[in-house]
């Protein structure tokens, strides 16, 4: 059997991201990073971890692979992670009354919160 252990992700300037998704997620150092690599956790209890590593690629402006966070409180998690450094991104691929709103992380990293009382 497999699980998903670790989501990576590229950052231009780690130290940035990392202050940016501990925030976000309430996520904490597993070990001690460097300037190249740092590994976050949940804080308390079990989860997928994020790993932040220096990157010089260009951002996706449709990326293949992206975070999803579930919400009940849509619209003051999108304020909160907004007051965090995220800025909302103009998506052109929004179907009708959709249920996430897409974000960028101040890296550029495309990112959905998905409202988990949409439709019912």
């Amino acid at each position: 059997m497999v699980h998903i252990g670790t989501v990576v992700m590229g950052a231009t300037d780690v130290s940035r991201a990392v202050a940016f998704w501990k925030a976000a997620l309430t996520y904490t150092e597993r070990e001690p990073g460097t300037d190249d690599w740092v590994v976050l956790v949940p804080v308390e209890g079990p989860g997928v971890g994020v790993a932040l590593g220096r990157s010089t690629s260009p951002v996706q402006e449709v990326p293949r692979v992206h975070l999803d966070l579930y919400s009940d409180e849509q619209e003051a998690e999108v304020e909160r992670l907004m007051g965090l450094g995220a800025e909302r991104v103009a998506w052109e691929l929004y179907p009708p009354d959709p249920d996430f709103v897409v974000l960028a992380d101040p890296e550029g990293n495309r990112f959905c919160v998905i409202d988990t009382t949409h439709g019912g």
